[in-house]
């Protein structure tokens, strides 16, 4: 049986929640988060885009498996969110970083960003890597605008590198103490 917690740390409003991607909370934003996978990139071979969110058990998300789920909760509703999972020792993956369309142009997916790296820091892991799709531009300006270096040239057909990946490395994270 997989356990997860909840735990809400006072903010400004909205309230940075953790829990897990299986929490009802999580559920709207992750099927919005769906159906624009598949609006932006559509199939292969009949297999919906969408289908790269299943790509990852919802354990892999969990703090007992290395993991971190955060939503930003405002009025009962999620607005944005993310995760990361263990990529090794020293690194976190962020995957499924998401603001509900209703939502954007506020600066959440920064928050959650900047959540994600604290928690990562809390941990002591000292690096952070993520990928995005190359029909996501509004994702690699974020990233860019965050410190996080381009594994590609900025330049390139996006198209023909298919997964962007970025990484950063955590100033002030003790390299020795990663969990």
């Amino acid at each position: 049986m997989l356990r997860f917690y909840r735990r809400v740390v006072p903010t400004r409003s909205p309230n940075i929640l953790y829990t897990s991607p299986t929490d009802p909370l999580a559920a709207p934003l992750v099927a919005e988060l769906s159906r624009e996978y598949d609006e932006r990139y559509g199939s292969h071979d009949g297999v919906p885009a969408s289908i790269e969110l299943s790509r990852y058990p919802a354990r892999r998300f969990l703090p007992s498996a290395g993991g971190a789920f955060v939503l930003l909760v405002e009025n009962g509703h999620a607005g944005a969110g993310g995760a990361f999972m263990r990529a090794n020792e020293t690194t976190v993956e962020v995957k499924r970083v998401w603001t509900h369309s209703a939502k954007r142009r506020r600066g959440l997916a920064r928050q959650v960003m900047a959540e994600l790296e604290a928690e990562a820091g809390r941990r002591g892991i000292p690096s952070i890597m993520l990928t995005t799709g190359p029909r996501q531009p509004e994702a690699v300006a974020l990233y860019v605008a965050l410190g996080y270096e381009p594994q590609f040239d900025l330049e390139a057909d996006w198209e023909s590198l298919g997964y962007l990946e970025f990484r950063k490395h955590l100033t002030g994270a003790d390299d020795d103490s990663a969990l």
